[in-house]
């Protein structure tokens, strides 16, 4: 995903200046490209897409790349099959499989990458162990999902997103939103659990591509992602003691209590035992002094 890309993802709920200066772009150069006309490519894609779409929905939800791509073929369609695999997951679209598996997607992925965290959820600087992992929130007009990047030496939360679903995008943009933000140096490990999210093709081809280390927990075992998971425990406490409620009558009024949360009074406000009573931001800006 392009830093333009990044921007316009999140132009309904922060500001297109504060969005251009956090990914390090003009807004000038943002309006330009989003006035340019789609390319050639995009353009086939979006049309495959309703294809693809309409397909997948005549079968029930039950047909997979495979039938798809068939499908497509009798309808004069000339399309790879792991193009289309690709513009389904990028849109949360996946058939019914009779392959045994533990978790949606487990099969050919639990071998992806060894867990390099082993439950030590430490960091002897900052930007070298990342956690990630999506909780969900229900909402009067809907679930809203949170995917969040922790990191383990400030246990700030550097990167994440939130949306209506919870497709590989939604882990690809709080990624990047780590990637735009903290400059890391190659190698920094990215560790999370065995969702489909996180063993898409778009994430790990996005974290590839900027030389981030994937690892991964066991699979179904929460105490292998312990950090992530005793945040958003925090996290729902707190606001639910902040706003007095745990149900939220819009989406809207909780995006912007989350923003408020995370990056007003989590990581600059909120001062943590394990950090000698300092806040995240605290403790780093004291790490660069030193």
């Amino acid at each position: 995903m392009s830093r333009f890309r990044f921007v316009e993802a999140h132009t309904s709920t922060h500001r297109v200046k504060r969005l251009c200066d956090l990914a390090g772009v003009s807004r000038s150069g943002f309006y330009a490209w989003r006035s340019r006309p789609m390319s050639a490519r995009a353009l086939a894609n979006e049309a495959v897409l309703v294809e693809i779409v309409d397909i997948h929905t005549r079968s029930r939800g039950t047909y997979g790349a495979p039938r798809i791509e068939g499908q497509l073929r009798r309808r004069g369609f000339c399309v790879n099959h792991k193009r289309v695999a690709a513009l389904m997951a990028r849109n949360g679209l996946a058939g019914v499989t009779n392959r045994r598996k533990r978790r949606r997607g487990d099969d050919a992925k639990v071998a992806l990458a060894p867990d390099l965290i082993e439950r030590d959820f430490t960091a002897s600087g900052p930007d070298q162990r990342w956690v990630a992992d999506i909780t969900e929130f229900d909402c009067s007009d809907g679930r809203l999902y949170l995917a969040g990047i922790m990191d383990l030496y400030s246990r700030r939360i550097v990167g994440w997103s939130i949306g209506p679903r919870r497709p590989a995008e939604l882990v690809v943009d709080a990624l990047v939103s780590a990637l735009v933000r903290r400059q890391p140096d190659a190698g920094v490990i990215h560790h999370g659990d065995h969702g489909s999210q996180y063993t898409s093709m778009a994430f790990s081809d996005t974290a590839v591509d900027h030389d981030v280390v994937l690892s991964f927990g066991g699979v179904g075992s929460c105490y292998d992602n312990a950090a992530m998971e005793a945040f958003w425990s925090t996290l729902k406490r707190e606001l639910a003691h902040i706003h007095q409620t745990r149900k939220w009558a819009a989406r809207d009024q909780l995006r912007a209590a989350l923003f408020d949360y995370i990056e007003v009074f989590y990581n600059r406000a909120r001062h943590q035992a394990r950090l000698g009573h300092l806040t995240p931001a605290d403790y780093e800006a004291a790490t660069e002094a030193a």
